[in-house]
């Protein structure tokens, strides 16, 4: 299968891009840093060598950029699952945060889906089969302190979600919503909170994984996650 991850460098990304290479996909792989794409491409090819992978730098926030990777991607063949994962936090609250912080994240956490999903969908809906997956974020469903702008872009996110689910149910094409709580990532490396006490990527890469191996006849709409021990 083909599979688009974007923002798959590191963190939830690079563990779903995993996943999927252990059962030798072919990936088409895209982040910001190319350097740190390139030695995520290397050590993921290492660990799973019948996996293909493809790799390309990207600005998730600019809309060309993103319609170049589109087709850059169709030149692979026609998608069969796009793990909407680039995404941004920047803490703040709505006011007191800079001003451009609410369009930074509204471009880098929906923006970017929206324009990669309408790249890729006339070739899944020509197929009439293709997954679509979206990080949302616990954020999707409630608000908490110090989230600002990048509350209101992962409602968005959700937003679309479901909006898109709902018009693709007869084309075929399946849309999943992922909505994961604390993970831990390079965001909470220097956070003081120990390891233990919140997820890890593959937990999320594992759900993701496992959604997608269900019969044509089954879409798991929403997986909602969160430390055991429930949201810090």
């Amino acid at each position: 299968m083909n599979i688009i991850i974007t923002g798959a460098s590191r963190g939830i990304g690079k563990a779903i891009a995993e996943k999927f290479a252990s059962e030798g996909n072919t990936l088409l792989l895209c982040a910001r840093n190319e350097k740190q794409l390139q030695e995520t491409a290397t050590a993921i090819k290492s660990s799973f060598p019948k996996t293909t992978i493809h790799t390309k730098a990207v600005d998730m926030r600019v809309k060309d950029q993103v319609l170049e990777f589109g087709k850059w991607c169709a030149g692979f063949g026609v998608t069969d699952i796009l793990v909407n994962n680039a995404g941004q936090f920047v803490p703040g609250s709505v006011y007191n945060e800079e001003d451009g912080i609410l369009e930074q994240m509204i471009e880098t956490n929906l923006y970017s889906a929206y324009h990669l999903s309408r790249a890729v969908l006339p070739g899944m809906i020509k197929k009439k089969s293709g997954h679509i997956f979206n990080i949302c974020s616990i954020a999707s469903l409630h608000a908490y302190e110090n989230g600002g702008s990048y509350s209101i872009s992962k409602f968005a996110m959700l937003g679309f979600s479901k909006n898109l689910r709902e018009e693709l149910k007869p084309h075929g094409v399946k849309v999943t919503a992922v909505l994961p709580g604390a993970v831990y990532t390079d965001a909470w490396s220097s956070s003081g909170v120990k390891a233990a006490r919140i997820m890890e990527s593959a937990d999320v890469a594992a759900m993701v994984y496992a959604a997608s191996q269900l019969s044509a006849q089954a879409c798991v709409e929403e997986i909602v996650m969160r430390p055991q021990l429930g949201d810090l």
